[in-house]
């Protein structure tokens, strides 16, 4: 009889600060058989801090095709992988989605050690409502398409988190104050890091801010919607109560 199956663990990392790796991912980590990793340059930092010496082989949107049906033939032999992001958890705007779903297919249990993410933290400390909110990902990069994605939110009752790099953030903040220059906006940067900061305003007077000077690092920008809606099922439960 053949070994059973390991297992795919997604392990979240640090989006900035190095204290905020919890114990089970540390553990997790010295203990599989392999690292898959976004960029093992910058995993083998983190891995050092911890004194972490697994195996580090790399992940990323250029190899998973050509390196899939390996990881997933070691997993069928019995070995344990993890999988990391440079930063945060995996599987979130990077490729690990598609090892999941290879996994998945193939029958591998597949398991989280959850931990650090920018969306939560930006979408809390921006004030806005959080009860319901869309997590869009990195707004298009071609003027059209961001045009249309900004005027979607026009009508947009829930509030909106994009991911934005500092080569997108003046042409993204310039879309925001052109169609909705009163909307509420707020603009998080190095998060857990020593520098964070949150600049929050209407989309004009963020716009503004910004186009003094662009600060390095990494940002999140959320975008506050127009207000709450109830939706259908909301009101079917209500209905049900009395």
């Amino acid at each position: 009889m053949g070994a059973s199956p390991g297992t795919l663990t997604l392990v979240a990392t640090p989006i900035g600060n190095l204290g905020d790796m919890t114990f089970r991912a540390v553990e997790t980590l010295r203990t599989v058989d392999l690292i898959l990793a976004e960029d093992t340059r910058h995993s083998r930092r983190l891995m050092s801090h911890y004194a972490i010496t697994t195996p580090l082989q790399p992940y990323h949107d250029h190899n998973e095709t050509r390196a899939t049906p390996a990881i997933i033939e070691r997993l069928h032999n019995g070995e344990n992988i993890a999988l990391v992001t440079d930063a945060g958890t995996p599987g979130i705007s990077d490729p690990g989605f598609y090892l999941v779903r290879a996994a998945l297919d193939a029958g591998i249990a597949v398991t989280m050690v959850p931990g650090a993410n920018a969306v939560l933290p930006a979408l809390v400390l921006s004030g806005f409502p959080s009860e319901v909110f869309v997590f869009a990902g990195f707004p298009p990069r071609k003027s059209g398409a961001l045009a249309r994605t900004v005027e979607g939110l026009a009508d947009e009752p829930r509030t909106t988190i994009f991911y934005v790099s500092v080569h997108q953030l003046h042409k993204v903040l310039e879309a925001l104050a052109a169609r909705l220059p009163e909307r509420a906006v707020a603009v998080a940067r190095e998060l857990t890091k020593l520098h964070e900061e949150v600049a929050r305003g209407t989309a004009r007077e963020i716009r503004d801010r910004f186009a003094k000077a662009t600060p390095r690092g990494e940002f999140v920008v959320v975008v506050k919607g127009i207000g709450k809606q109830r939706r259908a099922a909301d009101d079917d439960d209500d209905d049900a109560q009395t």
